[in-house]
């Protein structure tokens, strides 16, 4: 279970004794809309005098007028993840960007299962270029398919239910809208469809767009950590005064 810490910074003196700040980490954002979302509900917060977030490190920075005490921490965590996000504490996210199994890091797993579950739906189009027929059966299709959409996808549903209920929108909310509605109109088409009859469905569809856009998240989060990295690295050679 992530906790959430406070992390002092020896650069930053306090404007009063009673002013101190909270650095957190921030899973789940996507853009700058996810960060103008956090920082309103982090403002909201009783006690807290200013925020800011930072996208790039995935982290907020939070004043507070009082003492940083268990039960602030807590209203802040909570408050983070019923905006729809999650909160993290730094050290717990270094140690996940460095878990690994068996040589793979594990936040590429499920990127992995997806191009796996996806490729086969794929291949197909491909041997239409040549004028190979290499469809599926349609129940192979839904096998394969179902996973990708419910149990790889299930991060998309999450993020857009939160956003629903914060009414607004999200780029999780859109494609959690469209590889649903592939995938019901291909289960729909195969169950209207005669015994023996093929027709042509849109599983492959879904089960792309979401291994595509996992893949996209998971590089965009790898280059976060390569930035990240270098960040500290320089700030580790600021001269201490």
């Amino acid at each position: 279970m992530n906790t959430l810490t406070a992390v002092a910074d020896p650069g930053v003196v306090p404007e009063s004794p009673e002013l101190c700040q909270i650095d957190l980490g921030i899973g789940g954002m996507t853009c700058a809309s996810c960060v103008s979302r956090v920082e309103k509900v982090l403002k909201k917060q009783p006690g807290v005098s200013g925020a800011s977030v930072n996208l790039a490190t995935e982290s907020a920075r939070v004043m507070l007028s009082g003492p940083d005490d268990a039960e602030t921490l807590a209203r802040i965590k909570r408050a983070v993840r019923d905006a729809g996000y999650e909160p993290r504490s730094m050290a717990a996210m270094d140690e996940d960007s460095n878990e690994r199994w068996h040589g793979i890091p594990t936040d590429f797993l499920p990127v992995l299962a997806g191009l796996l579950l996806s490729a086969p739906l794929a291949l197909p189009m491909v041997g239409d270029l040549f004028g190979k027929h290499w469809m599926l059966p349609s129940w192979t299709q839904f096998l394969l398919a179902t996973p990708v959409q419910f149990w790889l996808g299930a991060r998309f549903y999450k993020a857009g239910w939160h956003a629903l209920k914060a009414l607004t929108g999200n780029m999780e909310l859109l494609v959690a809208i469209g590889t649903t509605a592939g995938w019901m109109l291909s289960t729909w088409l195969w169950w209207r469809a005669e015994p023996g009859e093929m027709v042509h469905l849109y599983y492959e569809g879904s089960a792309v767009v979401i291994t595509l856009v996992l893949l996209g998240k998971w590089l965009e989060a790898r280059a976060k950590r390569q930035t990240t990295s270098a960040i500290r690295a320089l700030h580790a050679l600021r001269p201490e005064w």
